[in-house]
């Protein structure tokens, strides 16, 4: 079904094969059809019907050595007939669309009800002039005019219900696009080695054809499916497409299907490129995930329950991130990370089971158990939700209880009043030609309270949230920065440990060979070549430059007088670098024995920590090259050459001497000791290669290699700043312990005669486990507050080390912990860390798929000024809440004490619309924009149980809210004797606006403005005005809306209920205004002890942070009341649903409930769905992919 509604060039292609095959010996049915084989069927099929893979290079015409030769017309005809690697992606939402969620708000919903029955019975005349008889209240002068004006307040309140949704539809479209921008960013990163013409290059993945050869090596994500021509020990993780968690050996004689999609989690080899984009298994699948369109979404609700046991729901995450094109979403976001809402609740909960899967590999590779109740945890959401938001959903929901509670009350007042007053008092009867003008009345009624209701619920908390994340990823981009996951962004301001590589991010990355011990001496510099052995030489020559990468390089620096510069893996580039000093060329010897020629390599993994090559002597005996840390190597090594170039017997005591003596002396400096040996075998009888334990003993050491690895020179300085802001840095390495040491006291990260711990990963498993070997929480408290340097770690320690932390119950606040990484191994911990960073340059695609922020130059600076801009982010929402709620505070108790005391609210429906714009879409824009200042680092994280409100700034927001309304009741009740007006209280209906009220609108709108510069400060700093100019966004806001404020006071008439003012009281009404700035003094002088009772609103208490799995059950319950409330039409009720929905918004931002949770809720709530996907915006889900993953064993949050 899915396959043909793909798209259209995907029939075209189908078509395209059918007829012809482009000039090619196979057409791309054939090729999709021999994809779909595996293991001996596949190399007997290739045999049969190909004549093996050069037959099948024949056929596609193309060199299994030189690769495509990358002529134009060739490789466009190649993508006419194969197709192109890329997905096509969905429509982006139109900006229509976007209007339609919009306008799907319940309160503007009630607001537009309310705006048309209001003029519905303006345009009604009721007959009969009994209007004497109906009530006091309407005895006013109803001139003709005034009769016909009736319909403006209704026609206004529609206006404004069109200004707010075109505000909003626009903020979701510029969110969306943004979006976009960055995930092709995120995908023009990707690049993938590809041969052509003979040159290894590096190419976009979208470019890759079929027919390239391309080369593999460890920790690549295949970006297209292929036949492997030759390999050195691959091993593939296919578990994305099969759920299999077992590494999967790859050869050309056994096993030579790749997948696009899978990981490479060992080896190196070369793959002919057989199906790209759609055509390749995981586009294949893509085809029937999402574009089934229509059929697809009826589909999706039966699916549901047999999801989890899908294999295909799985490549919903990393299964895809392949095929990146620039412009278009591709495989990496796959079909679910394209910003397409169409099904969102059930896509997003997709991936989480899709992620589940995922990570269930990763730990079986690490050894873990993988017994049920683990994997019951897997399912569970990746991280709580994230500080920020629990905070925030905390205090929408007060308010919005508060504002509905208020809003109620002032429509049963209204009512009660007129009632009694004119039925009880007057002991008037209810004539039936007077009821539509009781109605107006109640309509009148029911407006004031829809207002109330209108400006006690912050709208623009959710919108300020994302317009500072949105604004500060955009501007993370120009720190280095690139922001995978929005949230990402916030939970780094609040982070107490980073735990960081040392290799590439704390140092250079540039390895230099500095010293070595070769021939019995030890050489503090590299020697002269003659002053070594010759025999020795050769040997040491040949077993650097055969047994590393051929993909390693050392080229020619870019400019002149630069570095050479270094391709590949460092340390090997370190050690070519040595073979160039030593007068040789390594080029020459890997002409003369070519990469097919090497008879088997062992390539280097963590758990081997040393890489083997074997070739064939001319006489057919074989040799090893061996290469490795130098403590592992030399364990194995029983030999030595001597001065003369012979071997001579070397004995454990000797090596322990040679430990003493040359490498604990190089590691103390800070080097890297890499050992090089080598082994002889005879050519009868072959040995067991498979054998690795016989193979890798026995060796003869040629020489110990110290390789210098400089630390970065802004490196020192950016620990100094984490640790002046509470953050412990932790290095992690695989180096052994005296180089982490020496590294570690250079960069700062310990000081000599701390108090600190710096050790192994043999002696930290010695210490957290018990004596089953089982990890233990309480032995990780004991370790891990002192912890500063781990070294010779497994990525499994890295895991356990960053687990023991999160879980950690020894402080009262729980860490959030950061983690760097760049290899395939590190994808755990990654996963589990609260941030994940990986590096741009030297990361594995698999570590930046399990990544929450790429560092696109590999710099742990970079990570100081992640952790300032999420800060700031937080700081941003702070202020933005100071502002916010001094006018919810003010505008509700004015409109209320009005409504009761005068019948009236002094603030009009459409004022208040104006004032909640000013307040909630132009502040957030305003005030989450300030950019951040180093001032930012020289404080304490936050952590998660600090209020979101703190002592200052509810100081602020009362203090402010006591002058407003005072000022403005005075204004009410004694302003027409202060400005010699007409009182405008108690007017009757349809009245014209009075001057005496357009002065209390006028007035509130300038003490909002000026409160605003008030708000740029939350901690109680003396100047407001600091910095003002350095963000313009701030100031043109604040002088447009000043401007239009103008423009409705003196022009805006009958609809919103102004009349114009002379500029002698407008200097009254500005003045009034500056009073905030001085009052603003006056309270940052009063000191926060004298206020013991301001305790913090928005606190999150431990029982706060529940598992997942309860909420989901409370969730549930309130989705049942919720659809009975829906058939009755109580419609208040449905404020505080609306609450929910902006909760849910906030959470789009990271789908937080669990993927049983969703399984469960997907049918009893279907309605539900309709609303939040309607209100939340698209852009949410593009990046919440990754997040939904679970890790392997996250914790249910109620431990935390």
């Amino acid at each position: 079904m899915g396959d043909m509604t793909n798209s259209d060039f995907y029939t075209k292609n189908q078509r395209n094969d059918s007829n012809h095959d482009g000039g090619f010996g196979c057409s791309l049915m054939d090729l999709r059809s021999l994809m779909e084989l595996r293991g001996t069927e596949a190399v007997v099929k290739i045999q049969e019907d190909y004549g093996g893979v050069e037959g099948l290079c024949q056929r596609l015409k193309t060199s299994p050595t030189e690769g495509l030769d990358g002529d134009a017309t060739d490789l466009d005809k190649r993508k006419e007939v194969f197709g192109q690697n890329l997905i096509p992606p969905k429509k982006p939402k139109t900006f229509l669309q976007l209007v339609w969620e919009a306008l799907q708000d319940v309160t503007l919903i009630i607001l537009e009800i309310a705006a048309l029955i209001s003029l519905g019975l303006s345009f009604y005349q009721p007959p009969g002039e009994s209007n004497e008889a109906c009530g006091t209240l309407s005895a006013g002068a109803e001139d003709e005019g005034e009769a016909e004006a009736g319909w403006i307040e209704g026609a206004a309140i529609l206006l404004s219900v069109v200004c707010v949704v075109l505000v909003t539809a626009f903020n979701d479209w510029s969110k969306e696009k943004q979006f976009r921008g960055l995930q092709s960013r995120i995908e023009q990163e990707q690049k993938f080695q590809v041969v052509r013409g003979g040159q290894v290059i590096q190419l976009p993945v979208s470019d890759i054809v079929t027919g390239d050869i391309a080369q593999v090596k460890y920790g690549d994500l295949l970006p297209a499916d292929g036949v492997l021509i030759q390999g050195n020990d691959l091993k593939i993780d296919e578990s994305s497409l099969t759920g299999e968690s077992d590494h999967v050996r790859k050869s050309a004689d056994k096993d030579p299907m790749l997948l696009s999609g899978t990981h490479v989690m060992e080896g190196s080899g070369r793959m002919l490129v057989t199906a790209v984009g759609v055509n390749s298994q995981t586009g294949i699948i893509f085809t029937l995930l999402g574009a089934g369109g229509e059929e697809e979404e009826k589909k999706e609700k039966k699916d549901c329950s047999h999801l989890s046991s899908h294999p295909i729901a799985t490549i919903a995450t990393d299964g895809a991130a392949s095929a990146n094109a620039p412009g278009n979403t591709s495989l990496v976001n796959g079909k679910m990370q394209d910003g397409n809402m169409e099904n969102n609740q059930t896509k997003v909960k997709k991936q989480d089971g899709a992620a589940a899967m995922e990570m269930q590999p990763l730990k079986s590779a690490e050894g873990g158990e993988t017994d049920d109740k683990e994997k019951k945890k897997a399912n569970v959401s990746k991280k709580e939700k994230s500080v920020l938001q629990g905070k925030l959903t905390k205090l929408a929901v007060q308010i919005g209880k508060a504002g509905l509670v208020m809003s109620a009350i002032t429509v049963i007042i209204l009512v009660l009043y007129f009632a009694i007053d004119n039925f009880v008092l007057q002991k008037k009867p209810w004539l039936p030609e007077c009821t539509p003008i009781y109605i107006q009345y109640f309509v009148k009624f029911f407006i004031i309270g829809v207002t109330v209701l209108v400006v006690a619920v912050p709208e623009g908390l959710p919108l300020a949230v994302t317009i500072s994340l949105a604004y500060s990823v955009k501007k993370m981009m120009k720190d280095n920065n690139l922001v995978r996951h929005l949230d990402a962004c916030e939970t780094m301001g609040n982070a107490t440990a980073i735990c960081s590589d040392k290799t590439g991010t704390l140092t250079t990355n540039r390895m230099t060979a500095v010293q070595c011990y070769v021939g019995d001496v030890h050489y503090k510099e590299i020697p002269d070549p003659s002053s070594i052995p010759p025999k020795t030489l050769d040997i040491l020559v040949n077993a650097i430059s055969l047994n590393s990468a051929y993909t390693t390089k050392i080229l020619p620096p870019d400019k002149e007088g630069g570095l050479p510069k270094q391709v590949g893996n460092k340390t090997e580039c370190g050690l070519l670098g040595l073979v160039l000093d030593l007068k040789r060329d390594y080029q020459t010897i890997r002409n003369q024995i070519p990469e097919e020629k090497l008879y088997k390599v062992y390539t280097f993994n963590s758990v081997r920590k040393s890489m083997s090559t074997i070739i064939k002597l001319p006489d057919s005996s074989f040799r090893m090259y061996s290469k490795g840390a130098s403590e592992i190597v030399l364990k194995k090594c029983t030999r030595i050459l001597n001065e003369a170039g012979e071997p001579r017997v070397f004995r454990p005591r000797d090596r322990d001497e040679m430990v003493k003596k040359v490498i604990e002396p190089m590691a103390c400096e800070g080097l890297r000791t890499i050992c090089v040996a080598y082994r002889d075998f005879p050519a009868d009888p072959e040995p067991n290669w498979e054998d690795e334990n016989n193979i890798l003993t026995e060796l003869t050491a040629i020489c110990v290699v110290g390789i210098e690895d400089p630390v970065r020179p802004e490196v020192p300085d950016a620990i100094l700043k984490c640790q002046r802001a509470g953050i412990t840095v932790r290095m992690v390495t695989g180096d052994n312990i005296n180089t982490a040491r020496a590294i570690a006291i250079k960069c700062g990260i310990i000081h000599p005669g701390e108090d600190f711990l710096c050790i192994d990963g043999k002696e930290f498993n010695r210490r957290i486990r018990n004596e089953k070997g089982e990890v233990e929480q309480e032995r990780i408290d004991k370790v891990w507050p002192k912890l500063r340097v781990l070294a010779r770690s497994s990525p499994t320690d890295k895991h356990t080390l960053v687990k023991g932390i999160i879980d950690s119950t020894l402080v009262d606040q729980r860490q959030v912990v950061a983690v760097t990484g760049d290899g395939t191994n590190d994808g755990p911990a990654l996963k589990k860390a609260d941030v994940g960073f990986a590096m741009g340059i030297a990361g594995t695609d698999v570590a930046k798929e399990a990544s929450d922020i790429i560092l696109t130059d590999d710099n742990f600076s970079s990570i100081v000024k992640a952790v300032m801009w999420g800060r700031n982010v937080y700081d941003s929402i702070s202020k933005f809440l100071q502002f916010q709620l001094t006018v919810n505070v003010v505008a509700v108790i004015v409109a209320f004490t009005g409504a009761c005391i005068t019948q009236d609210s002094p603030l009009k429906a459409v004022q208040m619309l104006w004032v909640n714009l000013i307040m909630d879409t132009f502040a957030s824009l305003a005030l989450a924009t300030e950019p951040p200042t180093e001032a930012l680092l020289m404080r304490k994280p936050y952590g998660r149980n600090k209020p979101l409100i703190s002592s200052t700034m509810t100081k602020n927001i009362l203090g402010h809210g006591v002058y407003q309304l005072i000022i403005i009741f005075t204004l009410l009740f004694v302003g027409e004797q202060i400005f010699d007006i007409d009182s405008g209280r108690n007017a009757p209906l349809h009245s014209p606006p009075s001057e005496h009220y357009t002065i209390i609108f006028n007035t509130f709108v300038m003490m909002q403005l000026f409160n605003e510069i008030n708000a740029r400060k939350i901690h109680g700093e003396r100047n407001v005005f600091d910095g003002i100019f350095r963000n313009p966004i701030f100031c043109s806001i604040v002088l447009a809306t000043f401007v239009i404020q103008i423009v409705i006071v003196q022009f805006g008439g009958k609809p919103f209920s102004c009349s114009p003012l002379d500029l002698e009281k407008w200097m009254w009404c500005v003045f009034l205004g500056m009073g905030e700035l001085v009052w603003g003094q006056v309270i940052s002088t009063i000191p926060n002890s004298k206020l013991r009772f301001l305790r913090g609103a928005g606190q999150l208490s431990q029982k706060d942070e529940m598992p997942e799995e309860e909420m989901n059950e409370d969730q549930e319950e309130i989705d049942h009341a919720e659809r009975e409330l829906r058939r009755g039409q109580i419609l208040w009720f449905r404020g505080l649903n609306r609450i929910q929905t902006q909760i849910e918004v906030v959470n789009t931002f990271k789908s937080g409930t669990s993927f049983q949770g969703a399984l469960r809720r997907q049918s009893s709530t279907t309605s539900q769905n309709q609303d939040v996907t309607n209100v939340s915006s698209p852009s949410h889900v593009s990046l919440c992919n990754a997040l939904s993953s679970p890790t392997s064993t996250a914790a249910p949050s109620g431990q935390c």
